[in-house]
């Protein structure tokens, strides 16, 4: 049984139209929106959640609130509700939260009212090579042609036993993401592999709390530390170094995977962090990271950490943007806490995995040893 704390309203007036009805424990949920261009979600009888939109022209918009839940023999708890509407084209998007899991998402028609528009998007290189990556990732055929050409690149450079051993860290690094993401309740498009770049873990569905982006982004480091420690073990077991070397320059990449720069993990987990904090402590550490970026990209030429930075700078430009209308629910102290010691431990797991093999008379395998001394 559910029950809201006494807020009652009476049913909308015979002018106001329905948007949406679901069904949230047991009872519907009704979005409707009248001729004064207010939006209002009922739960039952009750209203639960108000928005007047009234001279305003916005893209995206949430309703939020609590509910009293009373499970049978246990203690009452309180659950944070969220219906997420966006606008795209002449259809209305919608993804209904209960607490940190997505339990629907939908379509209905778009209000002809025009408060809800879909957002602008501006020509840039970026965006035409998102637009291009879109159209790609319709054709299941080319995720089958990104994942051979990879394998036939990381063979060109090392070995066939090698690439295969490698695209297998990759791997795992990209399903943890997707698992974090199908634990919320977020539809994925499956795991792309770029060759000589990495993987990636494609959604469909926006996440709705900054806790859902920690847990998602550190989710690929935690598997590729489980992926490197499984390396580990079966070189001790075999002794080839073929697994060690798995091992080490797995970890080797998923450490550069947790820098403090956004598009990467790391840079997902710090703003996370940072913009659960007050607004000028968000944009000052992103900030930071992006300058730690640039030191490492002259230090060891790294011109593809560039391209990153340069994408990265630009998310943190558009959130800081949006920061007042933001649908993402920050991280409390507890929160914030919890994910710094989660961050470092993964680190710290990868570190001591490079760290085994520093004494090693490999090349290969002191090389990660060397990169982290330097």
């Amino acid at each position: 049984m559910s029950n809201l704390e006494e807020s009652r309203t009476d049913l909308p007036t015979p002018e106001a139209a329905e948007l949406l009805k679901l069904e949230l424990m047991g009872k519907p949920l009704r979005l409707t929106t009248d001729n004064e261009a207010v939006q209002r979600l009922y739960w039952g009888e009750q209203q639960v959640s108000c928005a007047e939109l009234a001279n305003v022209q916005i893209n995206e918009i949430v309703h939020r609130f609590q509910l009293q839940v009373k499970p049978e023999g246990q203690p009452d708890s309180t659950v944070s509700i969220s219906l997420n509407l966006q606008a795209q084209d002449n259809t209305l998007c919608y993804q209904l939260w209960v607490g940190e899991r997505q339990q629907e998402s939908g379509q209905c028609p778009l209000p002809s009212d025009g408060h809800l528009v879909k957002e602008k998007k501006h020509t840039s290189l970026i965006g035409l090579a998102a637009l291009a990556f879109k159209l790609l990732k319709s054709a299941k055929v080319v995720k089958a042609a990104l994942a051979g050409a990879s394998v036939a690149g990381y063979a060109w450079l090392f070995s066939i036993e090698f690439a295969l051993v490698l695209i297998a860290c990759l791997v795992a690094h990209e399903y943890g993401h997707v698992r974090a993401m199908k634990y919320f309740g977020i539809k994925t498009k499956g795991i792309y592999l770029i060759p000589f770049v990495g993987g990636l873990a494609v959604s469909d569905d926006k996440i709705n709390t900054r806790w859902q982006d920690v847990v998602i982004s550190i989710m690929g480091p935690c598997f590729g530390l489980f992926m490197s420690l499984g390396c580990w073990l079966l070189f001790a077991i075999t002794g080839l170094e073929l697994f060690a070397g798995a091992a080490v320059l797995g970890s080797l990449l998923n450490l550069f995977n947790l820098l403090p720069i956004l598009p990467l993990d790391g840079g997902h987990i710090l703003k996370s962090i940072s913009f659960s904090m007050r607004s000028w402590v968000g944009l000052s550490v992103c900030m930071a990271g992006i300058g730690l970026g640039l030191w490492l990209s002259y230090t060891f030429g790294l011109a593809l950490l560039v391209f990153f930075l340069i994408v990265g700078s630009l998310e943190i430009v558009f959130e800081w943007r949006q920061r007042q209308y933001s649908h993402l629910v920050p991280l409390d102290t507890y929160g914030q806490l919890f994910s710094a010691v989660w961050y470092f431990l993964v680190s710290a797991g990868h570190i001591l995995v490079i760290y085994s093999f520093a004494d090693s008379q490999s090349p290969i395998l002191g090389l990660p040893m060397k990169i982290l001394g330097s």
